[in-house]
């Protein structure tokens, strides 16, 4: 079973990939918010791809999605999947980890996508990094950089 954490203060299926991090057996993941239909569960199932479970936030504005890891991790890769298909928007995703358990983050990635549905409602990131003794990998998610009350979407998330 995922053990998850909502947070409250705003600043279980195993990996489908040969060398995937088992996120199940190796970390907390710690959320901003989730909603029932779609808990943050969703983002480490095998359903991934255009049509595949997702998360969706509780509530608009900006979301922070951590994975605390039991033991530092070396990250290789990081891959991640979103799909929108009711709201023009554009999302903001910025990657971070942390190698003193949460407390000093370095900023890796940062990435914005534009969903226009009907036409573009899919997008998938395959990032390379190296990074070792990971305590922390952190996701700030802004769900729409013009400002529209909309909620942050993920449809998965995979790191090697």
């Amino acid at each position: 079973m995922l053990r998850k954490q909502i947070l409250t203060d705003r600043p279980a299926i195993p990996a489908s990939q040969p060398g995937e991090i088992d996120i199940v057996a190796l970390a907390t993941v710690l959320v901003s918010s989730e909603t029932v239909e779609h808990p943050i569960d969703h983002v480490f199932d095998t359903q991934r791809g255009p049509g595949g479970t997702c998360w969706v936030a509780a509530e608009p504005g900006e979301q922070v999605l951590i994975l605390a890891f039991d033991t530092a991790q070396t990250i290789r890769r990081v891959s991640l999947e979103i799909e929108e298909r009711a709201v023009s928007r554009t999302q903001e995703l910025e990657l971070s980890v942390s190698w003193d358990g949460g407390q000093i983050y370095r900023e890796l990635r940062r990435q914005e996508y534009t969903f226009s549905p009907p036409g573009t409602t899919f997008e998938r990131e395959d990032w390379s990094i190296t990074a070792e003794g990971v305590t922390h990998l952190r996701l700030r998610i802004t769900p729409d950089k013009g400002g529209k009350q909309c909620q942050a979407t993920l449809t998965s998330l995979s790191i090697q």
